[in-house]
C-alpha cells in the first residue's frame, strides 16, 4: 500500500505523537482514496446505467455519490486536523486505493455487484485503521470510522438486496 506525502506532520500537541498521527493519517489516506474512487465509479454508473431498473438505480446511485462527495471532505479534513497533507490527485488515489476502476459500461446487475464489493472493501479499509486509532484513544477518528462503516455496510446491504 502507498503512503501519503512524506512531509513531517505539523508540530502540534493534541495528545497524539507525530508517529501515531502519521500512522492514522496513512490509514485515512487509504480510506480517502477508496472513498473517492468509489465516488467516481458510482457517478460513472449513475450516468451510464440502462435497463428496466434505470430509474431506481439512477436515483440510488445519485444519492450514493452525493453522500460520498461529502464523506471525502470529512476524511480529508480529519487528515488535515492531524497535521498531515491530504492526498488529492488521481495518481495519489490510484496508488492508495484497493478498488478497481471500471473502464467499460457493465450491465446494471454487474454495476450493482461491483458496487457491493467496493462498499465492502471500503468497510474493510476503515476497519483496518481501528487498532492504531483505538490504541491511541483517538476518539474523533474512531467516530469518523464508525460512521463511515455504518454508511457503507447499509449501502452494501441495500445494493445486495436488489440482486435477490
Amino acid at each position: 500500500m502507498g503512503k501519503i506525502d512524506t512531509a513531517a506532520p505539523r508540530d502540534m500537541d493534541i495528545g497524539l505523537s507525530a508517529d501515531v498521527r502519521r500512522r492514522i493519517g496513512d490509514g485515512l489516506a487509504h480510506l480517502l482514496a477508496d472513498s473517492y474512487t468509489l465516488y467516481l465509479k458510482t457517478h460513472n454508473f449513475h450516468w451510464n446505467v440502462t435497463g428496466p431498473m434505470f430509474n431506481t438505480l439512477h436515483l440510488m446511485f445519485e444519492q450514493q455519490y452525493t453522500e460520498l462527495a461529502l464523506a471525502v471532505d470529512l476524511i480529508a479534513e480529519r487528515i488535515r486536523a492531524l497535521g498531515l497533507p491530504a492526498p488529492g490527485s488521481y495518481r495519489a488515489f490510484a496508488a492508495l486505493t484497493v478498488l478497481d476502476e471500471e473502464l467499460g459500461v457493465p450491465a446494471a446487475e454487474d454495476m450493482i455487484r461491483q458496487l457491493v464489493a467496493d462498499q465492502e472493501a471500503v468497510v474493510r479499509t476503515a476497519r483496518s485503521i481501528f487498532p492504531v486509532v483505538e490504541a491511541a484513544h483517538d476518539q474523533p477518528t474512531a467516530d469518523l470510522l464508525t460512521q463511515r462503516m455504518q454508511v457503507h455496510e447499509k449501502t452494501a446491504w441495500m445494493l445486495r438486496s436488489l440482486l435477490g
